[in-house]
């Protein structure tokens, strides 16, 4: 099992010196990783007003004052996104951070907030497709060989895009979904990793909802080995007996990086801060 940091790009972590400030705190408390949420807006504007960072500004900032954490966004909701932009910005953090990029995809959410209020569509087929035509576009393009595309969304002319990712083996992508959806997990099959969550807000996933999961995964590639299957909860970082019980209960059913929830629904941001030094779970 691996442990990372998931952490909100808006409200106290809305801003990319607290953002560094604490990929840094996490990278010395030996977590494995650090992601951040990639939102433009979360709540409608009468509900609240809150400071947001740019996720990719601050990976960016993040990569060039760490050494060895992996770091990435979870996630991108590529339909609002254009797939070539984002491909590019990965290539870049990827490098300025010698490989430790993963990136995390998903078709976005809140629906309202993130694609209508900026006069984008957001219905769920076509944010969909436009999901699997980015990332048939991302994958061309990080190839380096000559690439063009033709789909229902998006048309590319022929093009070499340079450089390469950082490693042979590529950046990891990771497919985020919806549980009990299924389509959702049938996509990430096809890519290196799968971040599920509970479609029934606020509703949580469960050890037996992964469970289900990891059966239409597996059927689709016919092995989960080598095949990042990524959770998200809290835990304590001082109690072994309650940690142990929440992270075994997850790892006895495939799950392979435990994401550690560091956001203001759980607790104020000085507790949040002392929760990350203390480092990952007690086992």
């Amino acid at each position: 099992m691996k442990y990372g940091i998931n952490l909100p790009n808006f409200g106290w972590f809305g801003d990319i010196d607290t953002l560094v400030e604490v990929a840094v705190e996490a990278e010395e408390a030996g977590w494995d990783g650090f992601f951040l949420w990639d939102h433009m807006l979360v709540f409608k504007q009468e509900d609240m007003v809150l400071p947001f960072a740019d996720p990719w500004v601050a990976l960016a900032a993040i990569a060039c004052n760490t050494e060895k954490i992996q770091i990435g966004p979870l996630i991108v909701p590529l339909p609002r996104r254009r797939p070539w932009k984002v491909a590019r910005e990965a290539i870049s953090v990827d490098h300025l951070s010698r490989g430790r990029l993963i990136l995390g995809v998903g078709i976005g959410a809140p629906p309202d907030v993130e694609f209508e209020y900026f006069g984008e569509g957001s219905n769920t087929k076509t944010r969909a497709e436009m999901l699997d035509e980015s990332l048939d576009i991302i994958t061309g393009l990080w190839s380096g060989e000559k690439f063009s595309y033709k789909g229902k969304h998006y048309e590319l002319e022929e093009m070499t895009f340079l450089p390469k990712p950082k490693k042979e083996s590529g950046i990891p992508i990771w497919v985020g979904g919806g549980y009990p959806f299924k389509a959702p997990f049938r996509r990430a099959a096809r890519y290196d990793g799968v971040t599920p969550v509970n479609s029934n807000w606020p509703d949580f996933l469960m050890p037996d909802h992964l469970e289900k999961i990891l059966e239409i995964v597996k059927t689709e590639r016919g092995t989960l080995k080598n095949y990042d299957v990524v959770v998200c909860g809290d835990t304590t970082g001082t109690d072994s007996t309650s940690d142990r019980a929440t992270i075994e209960s997850w790892a006895e059913v495939g799950a392979t990086w435990w994401q550690e929830n560091i956001s203001g629904m759980r607790a104020g941001i000085d507790d949040l801060r002392e929760r990350v030094r203390a480092g990952p779970p007690a086992m």
